[in-house]
């Protein structure tokens, strides 16, 4: 098999804010962590990668065991590692508390765990000299008290989680200066199904449950206000319109005599109380989502109803987050999960979440939560992640989009939003990147006097 190889030309200019130049050697070490370090989240593509030149400081080669789509976006998930600070320690040692190197216009100067940050100029930045000197961050504990320091002047910015009370707030009005909101989004808050456990481990009762609910009055209830008022469907999210099949979840609309012949057709019959029920078992299963997350709480409340109403008996069990992402999820501890997924990079791909190998049995690492093994789906979604053809890449995505539908491997619900807010006492580029956010250009705004 032919090896590929991809080229980083590292900008002479560029130093961490120690003045030590960025080299291929940082490129190297941080590949290496990611391949060979513990609790990994994620090593698509790095995985792949079969060695690294760094002979050149200014030139990293990277070496592909096969092909590889994705060598552009390599580091947008985890950026570039300093080796000369990190080569021989415990990287996750160094970095549990923050860290202050950085190669980009600010540096953290100050972090309170849980309460807020300070950010001031690199002085070695060698790109556009930022305009505000100083950015003091703070953290709150729900949207509520960041839209009050808000309105009360005390932050001049805030990029809130599209909650209902940032919904209120738009609609509301008489906020200071102005708010951005774009669903052209590369979020997907879905209705992830542990593929693993019963009743879902039978495909006819994920279908059933996929024609149970009605998508777009949920959508429509939560973001109607601001105009965002239909289901997204695909898992890929919006902004992925390209590489994805965004309509094939749309025949999964609420339709009950659909749900009644599924069900019937896999052995189950409606007990006295309404809900379906096999050899004794009833189709009841928790529902986990973040506790104290309104938004949630409300989609909760509308699905709990209408599943009902389908026949299946669903018990809410909201974890603190921590518990949910940390130690629930990855051990296959759900049934059915309430969250979102964030693209980090415009680079398709679904195999992190869906491919059989990314399981995290048996002690290995992993995010197919929902324990997604679809006959054929592997070979297209890792088709998706080598092929440089991007046409072939289309169309692998597209069909494997469609087999996760047919085979209801989990249920998109909400394009969550992107939002930001930006007070008076600021000016510059107000847009809000897919990708990086409200505050992505943050380096070119300026303080008014």
């Amino acid at each position: 098999m032919v090896a590929r190889r991809s080229s980083y030309d590292i900008n002479p200019k560029a130093v961490w804010n120690d003045g030590e130049p960025i080299t291929s050697t940082d490129f190297k070490y941080t590949w290496n962590e990611v391949v060979t370090g513990k609790d990994i989240l994620d090593t698509t593509t790095f995985i792949d990668v079969a060695n690294v030149d760094d002979s050149d400081p200014a030139k990293a080669v990277f070496t592909f065991k096969t092909p590889n789509a994705s060598w552009k976006d390599l580091f947008e998930a985890y950026g570039i590692y300093p080796s000369h600070l990190l080569q021989g320690k415990d990287r996750n040692a160094e970095t549990a508390d923050g860290y202050t190197w950085s190669a980009g216009p600010y540096q953290l100067v100050k972090w309170d765990k849980g309460v807020g940050a300070t950010f001031e100029k690199n002085p070695k930045w060698w790109g556009t000299p930022s305009k505000i000197d100083t950015i003091e961050e703070k953290f709150f504990a729900d949207t509520a008290a960041e839209f009050q320091a808000f309105k009360a002047g005390e932050v001049d910015t805030i990029g809130p989680q599209p909650q209902l009370d940032a919904i209120d707030a738009i609609n509301a009005g008489g906020l200071p200066g102005s708010s951005s909101v774009d669903a052209n989004t590369g979020n997907v808050e879905a209705l992830w199904i542990n593929n693993a456990v019963a009743p879902f481990d039978d495909v006819a009762v994920r279908q059933a449950f996929a024609y149970s609910i009605d998508r777009d009055a949920i959508v429509n209830k939560l973001f109607g206000g601001i105009g965002v008022t239909t289901a997204v469907q695909s898992l890929n999210p919006p902004i992925l319109a390209e590489f994805s099949d965004q309509t094939s979840f749309s025949k999964y609309k609420l339709d009950l005599d659909k749900v009644t012949s599924l069900m019937t057709g896999a052995g189950w019959a409606k007990g006295s109380d309404g809900i379906w029920a096999k050899g004794g078992t009833k189709a009841s299963f928790s529902f986990k989502s973040t506790a104290g997350n309104k938004r949630r709480e409300l989609t909760e409340q509308v699905l709990q109803q209408q599943l009902k109403d389908a026949g299946f008996d669903m018990q809410i069990e909201n974890q603190k987050a921590g518990d949910l992402f940390g130690t629930q999820l990855p051990a296959g501890d759900f049934t059915v999960a309430l969250y979102a997924q964030t693209a980090t990079t415009l680079n398709p791909g679904l195999c992190s979440i869906m491919c059989s190998q990314n399981i995290p049995d048996n002690g290995a690492s992993g995010q197919n939560y929902t324990r997604t093994n679809i006959d054929g789906l592997d070979a297209l979604l890792q088709t998706v992640n080598v092929e440089t053809d991007d046409a072939k890449r289309a169309d692998a995505a597209k069909k494997a989009d469609g087999l996760i539908a047919d085979n209801v491997a989990s249920l998109p619900l909400d394009p969550l939003p992107n939002i930001g807010f930006y007070g008076d006492n600021i000016q510059g580029d107000f847009s809000t990147n897919v990708i990086l956010g409200p505050w992505w250009n943050i380096n070119t705004w300026t303080v008014k006097s």
